[in-house]
Parts: structure tokens; sequence; C-alpha cells
């Protein structure tokens, strides 16, 4: 009957014990560690979404009042795109993208740059509160004091699809159809229980911490985000910390790579970076790379309060 090993019935030593009691003790830390961080994260994702939208609101409104009065009471259409359709949006990091349609008035005569001249010159002199306004070849960007930044852009609807400015703003693009980035979208995020738009806020959030110069557009945030959860493991964890550890673990090889447009407006997404490899997207796979490695280190020492401040809250 002798040799069972006693209470450990042959199967575990006591070294092997005490190795099981300490992986036991890891887990648990590692457990309560992802816990306090998916706390903060949605309490900032909750200051997020409480963010108010009357001020975007009210200066659309104001927008539209002018443009109409100085076109003849025609009406114009304001269509809300980039990150506000997409609900992406995150107040004070996401620029706000509105399509004038303008089909029915006077305007639709005229070349985009025309057009952008026009609602550029009216809207610089009449607007309140405006701290700074620009023109480019596609927009005409408003700053507005409070800090909200509302682009314009003319369009011109089609049969299919809507008609854009051309890149050099002397023609109008071909048709394209922005509703279907923002479907796919979507589809990506109910695959992930909903929890990808989330992620997709807190990754502009940790991008405008970044100088200027290395900040990727929210356009080919997102674009990454499709990329990265269209095949995310069922089987991984669906909270923002281990979704965003994901996302910028992965981001720093696809970022040198060119996206295709889903939408049909361009080749890319992400042609202001160059070809594959260029020295702007090493650029931004090393940014990238670096959140990646921050979130590692935070957790390695088991500060919340570090891993939190790569959001720079």
């Amino acid at each position: 009957m002798g040799g069972t090993g006693g209470i450990f019935g042959g199967r575990f030593t006591p070294e092997r014990m005490r190795e099981m009691i300490r992986e036991s003790q890891d887990k648990t830390q590692e457990a309560e560690f992802a816990e306090a961080v998916n706390l903060a994260l949605n309490d900032l994702l909750a200051d997020y979404n409480n963010r108010d939208y009357d001020a975007v609101s009210s200066h659309l409104d104001e927008i539209k009042e002018i443009i109409e009065d100085e076109i003849g009471g025609s009406t114009i259409r304001l269509i809300f795109g980039g990150s506000v359709k997409k609900h992406t949006y995150v107040d004070g990091l996401s620029d706000v993208d509105v399509l004038v349609r303008v089909d029915k008035t006077e305007l639709s005569a005229l070349p985009p740059k025309d057009i952008l001249k026009f609602m550029h010159s009216k809207l610089q002199n009449q607007l309140s509160d405006v701290a700074k306004t620009k023109i480019g070849k596609m927009a005409v960007t408003i700053r507005f004091a409070d800090d909200i930044e509302i682009q314009l852009v003319p369009a011109l609807g089609a049969a299919d699809g809507i008609r854009l400015p051309a890149t050099d703003g002397e023609a109008w693009s071909s048709i394209i159809r922005p509703e279907k980035f923002a479907e796919k979208l979507t589809r990506v995020n109910e695959s992930c229980g909903d929890k990808v738009v989330p992620v997709i806020k807190l990754a502009k959030g940790i991008n405008s911490q970044s100088p200027s110069s290395t900040q990727l557009s929210g356009y080919h945030i997102e674009s990454l985000a499709i990329e990265i959860f269209e095949s995310y493991p069922d089987s991984n964890v669906r909270a923002p910390k281990q979704m965003l550890e994901y996302f910028f673990s992965r981001a720093p090889e696809l970022v040198k790579m060119p996206i295709r447009d889903k939408t049909g407006q361009s080749l890319h997404v992400d042609d202001n970076l160059g070809p594959e490899h260029s020295t702007e997207r090493i650029r931004a796979a090393y940014t990238l790379d670096r959140v990646a490695k921050r979130m590692k280190d935070a957790e390695e020492i088991g500060s919340v309060e570090e891993w939190i401040s790569i959001l720079g809250d």
C-alpha cells in the first residue's frame, strides 16, 4: 500500500503544488488588473458618449441658413458623413464631415472650386464665434471658438451614389458610395458584439496624443479597425483593454501596406503615406508599436494609471 506519495497521491510534488499556487495568484492579479483598466476605459467611453452634440447642431443650423439665404432661398441638404455618421465621433478628436448637397440649387452648375469659394466667402463673413476658416480643394473647414471643427464638402446627387470634388478641385469625382464604408463598419462592429466602435473611439484618443506629423486620419483608424476585427477570434475577450491591445498589436504591420478604399472615392484610404514600406509608413508603424509596448510595460508593473495615461487622461 506504500509509495502513493502521501497527500499528493503520487500526482503532484510539493514543488509543483507551489508552482500551481503561484500561477493561480498571477492569473488572479492579471484578472484584477484587466478589470481595473476596463472600468477606467468604460468611464472614459461614457464621457466620450455624453459629450454635448447640441453645439454641433447649432453650428450646422447657422451654416445652412446662411448658404440658403445667399442663393435665394433654395434648399440645400446637409448630410452627416465621416465619424458622426459612423458613430465614431469624439468631441475634440474627430472632425465633423458634412456633405452639402447642392443638386437643386443655382450652385449645381458651378465647378467644385467655385462652390467652395462661394461657401467660404459667405460663411467666414457671417458665421458667429469662428476661430479660423480654411478653403481646400475638396472642403471648407471651419473651426469654431468652442474647438468644434466642421468640414463642408459640396456634393451632387447621382442615380446610385453621389459625386464629390475631385482631388484637384476642378471637376467632380466619379460616382462614389460612402455609405458602403459605414455599412462595412457596422457589420464588423455587430460581429464583435458592438465593441469595435468603442475601441475606435479610444484608439482615436490615443492617436491624438502623438505628434501631429505622425497622427493617422480618423478614416485610416476606422479602416484599420475593419481590417483587424473582421477576423477577430471568437475566443478572444470583447472588452476595451483586450481589444485595444489586439488593435495595437496588429496595426503596426498593417499600416506598412496601403488599405483599399471601400467607398470607391479613391484607390486607397491612406495614399498620403505613400507606397508600401515608405518612410512615412515605417514612422507610423513605429508610433503604433510604441503604444503596444507601453501597454505591455504598464501591465508588467501592474500600473493602471500608467496604462490609462496612454490616452492622455
